[in-house]
């Protein structure tokens, strides 16, 4: 079989690769990745790395021996500098790989806040990658003053963090509330509920003017010209797809690098997976941010490599954990009408997203039953009555089976 090159060494490189290998293909498979770790997961970083609670080498996806052992070269470390697909080559510094398929798993980037605002000053990180954590886990010191700007889930891990440790938080966002683009009004509630008893001071529909300081952060003034004084500052205000290679070597983009239902983009031998890509869902170009779906499409363009023409259906999930909170997501909410809540039962309570009477999603927070009876309802494409949902006598695995 053919030399198959994957840029990108995160969740879904990774999985791409080693789903190849465990479907048979024998040819060559190299990985490249601009970062020097091993592939690794992200979502410890801002949660138990940063803690202190997870060591580095419980980050790592594999066991250093599997790549050896897989037969899968690693290129850590060396950034791709052009993608020619005419010629079908990978250039990586003075070296040049030809490829029979390409796999571009390019994941995102943070959005950062404009230098002209003060985005640039020392003090200011954003959480992405295992340097960031590494570079700003000295400032998590007792009393300190954090200001975390973007009130979303990493935000909110971020500030969870924080008071875990002694530090003052203050979480700031711009929108009418925290989570507003991701969750229900409900769930928004909860998690602003959740903060403030921890001691972190929320601040919603509060937009930043600027952050202050020379060289480094001092602190940052608000749009209604409050001033607030900051140790160091955090940023989490979404991510922005890894497009830059694919962009300069012709390949079709749109909300991402655009791929068909089985993950080609408009390049011939030229596959796309994880964060960077969008694919076809419902008559718009698609992209989820998730460990779940970096998974399951990297896998499923490996299966398609290997010619299984299969459509990509994605069944998302997420979760997230703050302080003794475990909050778990099935489905996609997008186009909810209507929240059925259930419980609270002690401290367990789930929110379930239905459209009509089609059920779309649930947030579960310390209710993994909840999550996991949801989760096999929607995959299965299965609605049960509202009623019987929000009725605390209904037995969910009961559900199941109606």
């Amino acid at each position: 079989m053919g030399h198959v090159v994957i840029v990108g060494a995160g969740q879904a490189g990774a999985a791409a690769a080693a789903k190849l290998r465990s479907l048979g293909h024998d040819g060559t498979i190299t990985l490249i990745g601009a970062e020097a770790a091993p592939p690794y997961q992200r979502p410890p970083l801002s949660k138990a790395y940063l803690l202190g609670e997870m060591e580095e080498e419980r980050l790592w996806l594999r066991a250093p021996e599997f790549w050896d052992e897989a037969g899968i070269n690693l290129m850590l470390g060396r950034p791709v500098s052009e993608i020619d697909t005419l010629r079908q080559t990978v250039t990586v510094g003075v070296e040049t790989l030809a490829y029979d398929d390409l796999i571009l798993t390019t994941g995102s980037t943070p959005r950062r806040l404009p230098a002209a605002i003060g985005g640039a000053l020392e003090g200011v990180y954003t959480v992405r990658s295992l340097a960031d954590v590494d570079r700003m886990r000295p400032e998590f010191v007792a009393g300190a003053r954090l200001i975390i700007v973007g009130g979303g889930y990493i935000g909110l891990e971020a500030a969870a963090v924080g008071r875990k440790l002694g530090l003052e938080v203050t979480v700031i966002e711009m929108a009418p509330r925290i989570l507003q683009r991701v969750a229900s009004p409900e769930t928004s509630t909860y998690f602003r509920i959740l903060h403030q008893e921890h001691g972190a001071t929320i601040l919603e529909e509060t937009g930043l003017d600027r952050i202050i300081g020379d060289s480094r952060c001092i602190g940052v003034r608000l749009k209604d010209s409050r001033v607030l004084p900051a140790d160091f500052i955090i940023v989490g205000v979404g991510i922005t797809p890894n497009t830059a290679e694919a962009e300069a070597a012709g390949i079709a983009l749109e909300n991402g690098i655009r791929t068909d239902a089985q993950g080609r983009t408009s390049a011939p031998h030229v596959w796309a997976a994880g964060d960077c890509a969008s694919f076809p869902l419902n008559g718009v170009q698609m992209r989820l941010e998730s460990v779940g779906n970096a998974i399951d499409q990297a896998e499923l363009v490996a299966e398609n490599i290997m010619g299984a023409g299969k459509d990509y259906i994605p069944a998302p999930w997420f979760w997230s954990d703050q302080y003794d909170c475990k909050l778990q997501i099935a489905g996609l909410n997008i186009g909810y009408d209507r929240i059925v809540t259930r419980g609270p039962q002690g401290d367990a309570v789930s929110f379930w997203y239905y459209q009509g009477d089609r059920l779309l999603a649930v947030d579960a927070m310390n209710d993994s039953r909840a999550y996991m009876v949801g989760k096999r309802l929607i995959e299965a494409g299965r609605s049960p009555d509202p009623a019987r949902i929000a009725d605390p006598a209904t037995e969910l695995k009961a559900l199941l089976k109606a």
